[in-house]
């Protein structure tokens, strides 16, 4: 079933009905993590200036630049995981609509988690993402540890942050933490392939469409299995259960 959803997914990015989003999605993107590089590199220069040690010694200035150009890079990619759940929970209902009509027409529509609950709910889970992956920045100079703890951090944060926003739709709170546990390797795996995508250059700016695409399937699918092991009696606010074609 996994298989079947990121494909699916990888056919919704690029189709028609999400291009106005996916590139929407780019934008916001890019804006946040350009707003963060300006504001970070502001504080750098600002503190070189003022700084005892590089006045006395002027060779440092451009050492020193050159490290925090490094590191500013490095870090903003680290950033990416947070910017890319914040960006998801602004633009989730709008692809999940359009999932949903597409490819489950027969199945009643998910209800639109209000707008600011969604944007709270990204921000959320942006923070909780930015500590864990400050962490695993901090990991960068032990090896063997570095990108195994970003991968498996990422993996799990990202599988949560997803599957909750396209299950909410759905279900309530305490229902997606059920889903979420009683299908967590099933979860985490697809996790794990959002994680993948963050680590390839340029194509980690579709993560937070295609990560929303997949999850709307992953859901449906789940809930299509559930159907059909027998177990339709579930607290659902509405009935799902058409499998990923």
């Amino acid at each position: 079933m996994l298989i079947q959803t990121v494909i699916a997914a990888a056919r919704d990015v690029f189709s028609p009905a999400l291009r106005r989003i996916l590139w929407k999605s780019i934008g916001l993107t890019i804006a946040l993590l350009a707003l963060v590089w300006v504001v970070l590199t502001r504080l750098f220069d600002t503190f070189l200036t003022t700084h005892d040690l590089v006045a006395s010694y002027p060779v440092l200035d451009s050492f020193a630049f050159f490290l925090a150009g490094f590191g500013l890079f490095l870090g903003l990619f680290y950033l990416l995981p947070a910017v890319s759940a914040i960006v998801a929970g602004y633009f989730l209902d709008d692809v999940a609509e359009i999932v949903e009509r597409k490819h489950y027409p027969a199945d009643p529509r998910g209800q639109a988690l209000p707008f600011g609950k969604a944007i709270l709910y990204g921000l959320r889970f942006g923070a909780l993402s930015l500590a864990v992956n400050l962490v695993a920045l901090l990991l960068l100079f032990v090896p063997g540890i570095n990108i195994g703890a970003f991968f498996i951090a990422n993996a799990y944060l990202l599988s949560r942050e997803y599957f909750e926003l396209a299950a909410g739709r759905f279900w309530n709170p305490d229902e997606v933490k059920q889903l979420r546990y009683e299908h967590r390797g099933t979860v985490l795996a697809a996790g794990a392939v959002l994680a993948c995508l963050v680590l390839v250059p340029v194509l980690n700016l579709i993560t937070p469409i295609f990560g929303a695409a997949m999850m709307v399937h992953l859901h449906k699918g789940l809930m299509a299995r559930r159907l059909a092991d027998g177990r339709a009696g579930s607290p659902l606010r509405v009935e799902v259960g058409r499998r990923v074609s």
